[in-house]
């Protein structure tokens, strides 16, 4: 078929950005594999931003693929499903990917090696049919999340408030991170997942266009999503500049249109929704096929591994199998980072499993990496601030953060930081910028909890008082109405006494009732000192009959 449309060359910029070595040509042209069953997996029940799924299964209980496992506790939490048929092991504390070294709860499967489905979701290939409460109840027991990064519940994020209709989606396929190419081989393996993946978006939001934003660097992703989508006006493939970080939801919604998203607001409010391309796939497999998200594809790539691949990984699958099935490592690789070198981060271990989170494992030896000098002062070259996507001003948000002055930190929109990792690398000093950034984010988020905790326990301590007061007044109150009670009682009694006069008894009746009763008395007695005089000894002789 004729492309009647071409591809539309991005018409706005963002500000600052930078345009680091890509090296993405090791994974580029390395097709999407299928990583082989394991006999084991780990699966945290936080695998998402907010609260941690609750587990609905028994140790010792046995499982099928896609079967639910944890359920979804809160509006923005996401459900988890087994990866595969098998038994639950454990539900424990196990490590997990964090840059702490942190422990988590998990649930451990150990499969059969059968990989009996489930079907527990029933497929919705009518989904035109279907409504957008119901298409969101399915993507939230599928446990849909943004895979582009952020883990956000999908169901969540297409919640609107209602006010102002969505009418543009924005499908993000700009994949900026060096290192990177998982969502470009999803792009160019299987366009039309993505494509019936964003109709069922636009059909459950009710917009009527579609913006498939792609960065120039990628050809083959861009020439097979517009070849796919060229029967479909309401797609748009558009190309947009190689620079990082192109990738971030307000710069991508500000480089196709021109909006720019202010502080403390959502591109919903604007009309705008921004999914990941990997997402919508995710979308298309849950609604169409009743697929929940068990898996996901990841990039295994840098200097550091010896054959560099691009895998579809379950869910739960181990790190360590994960580098073992690319060729394990190259010799001197001192180094693991889940995500790219920009805002990933290193892990201590490769013996914890794959999250929804996990796009990319990258290993790297040092000569693969820019030497790391000493930090050395701030010289206020403003480098920082002209380079900044988020248009924040490093420099201040750093010297709060190491003095502590978190208030002033937020000030400046510490949390419009999006951690790019920008700032670090044009800094002539060397400074550690985002991780002053995470760590005052981490500071703030801690109090917040504290004071929370101690709104909750002032809170209940009040209400506590209350309850007494309440109880104690009510108990007066109770005993107020009995004192009335009795004293009306007693007066009631005392004024009668004083007043009331009975009938009078004639005194001659009177007189023969009180000689009768001293008449029965004088009989009794009589009758009972004769009952005691046949008793005695002398008695029972004389009345005792002579014998035969």
């Amino acid at each position: 078929m004729p492309e009647s449309r071409p591809i539309v060359q991005a018409p706005h910029r963002f500000h600052g950005g930078i345009h680091p070595p890509e090296q993405k040509a090791m994974t580029r042209d390395r097709p999407i594999r299928d990583m082989p069953l394991q006999a084991r997996y780990v699966l945290p029940l936080q695998m998402h931003i907010g609260e941690p799924a609750r587990p609905v299964v028994q140790v010792g209980e046995t499982v099928r693929r896609g079967q639910l496992l944890a359920q979804a506790t809160d509006f923005v939490s996401a459900s988890v499903h087994a990866p595969t048929s098998g038994l639950i092991a454990a539900i424990d504390e196990q490590p997990i990917p964090h840059p702490g070294g942190l422990s988590s709860r998990c649930i451990t499967l150990i499969a059969d090696g059968a990989d009996t489905p489930a079907q527990d979701l029933e497929p919705w290939p009518e989904y035109a049919q279907r409504s957008a409460l119901e298409l969101r109840t399915r993507l939230r027991e599928a446990g849909i999340v943004g895979l582009g990064g952020a883990v956000f519940p999908t169901p969540a994020k297409l919640a609107t408030d209602g006010k102002t209709p969505v009418h543009t989606l924005v499908l993000n396929g700009a994949e900026c991170e060096p290192y990177i190419s998982c969502d470009d081989r999803l792009m160019r393996e299987n366009p039309q997942e993505i494509l019936e993946g964003a109709r069922i978006i636009l059909h459950l939001m009710g917009a009527d266009r579609c913006l498939i934003g792609i960065e120039d660097n990628k050809p083959e992703a861009q020439h097979r999503l517009h070849q796919a989508a060229a029967d479909d006006a309401r797609f748009t493939v558009v190309s947009v500049p190689t620079r990082y970080p192109a990738g971030g939801e307000k710069q991508l919604l500000k480089v196709l249109t021109g909006i720019e998203v202010p502080r403390g607001k959502r591109a919903t409010q604007y009309g705008l929704l921004c999914l990941n391309v990997a997402t919508v796939a995710a979308v298309y497999r849950a609604v169409v096929h009743g697929e929940p998200m068990i898996d996901r594809i990841v990039t295994v790539t840098g200097g550091g591994i010896v054959q560099p691949e691009n895998f579809r990984v379950r869910l739960g699958t181990l790190m360590s199998a994960v580098v073992a099935e690319a060729g394990g490592y190259t010799q001197g690789t001192d180094r693991l980072l889940m995500g790219g070198p920009m805002m990933g981060f290193a892990l201590r271990d490769d013996e914890v499993p794959v999250v929804k989170a996990t796009n990319c494992l990258l290993a790297l030896r040092p000569q693969d990496r820019p030497a790391e000098p000493p930090p050395a002062p701030c010289i206020r070259c403003s480098l920082c601030a002209d380079a900044c996507p988020a248009d924040l001003l490093p420099q201040q948000l750093y010297w709060h953060a190491r003095a502590r002055a978190f208030e002033r930190a937020v000030d400046h929109h510490l949390f419009d930081c999006i951690e790019c990792g920008v700032c670090s690398a044009v800094c002539p000093s060397h400074l550690p910028l985002v991780d002053y950034f995470r760590f005052a984010k981490t500071e703030v988020w801690a109090a917040e909890r504290e004071k929370s905790k101690a709104q909750t326990a002032k809170q209940r301590f009040e209400f506590r008082n209350e309850r007494l007061a309440r109880i104690k007044a009510e108990r007066e109150a109770a005993l107020a109405k009995k004192r009335e009670a009795l004293a009306r009682n007693t007066a009631a009694s005392d004024d009668t006494v004083g007043r009331y006069e009975p009938n009078p008894v004639p005194e001659a009746s009177a007189d023969a009732a009180v000689e009768a009763a001293r008449a029965r008395a004088k009989a009794r007695r009589a009758l009972l000192a004769a009952e005691r005089a046949q008793s005695t000894p002398q008695a029972q002789e004389q009345n005792q009959e002579p014998p035969l």
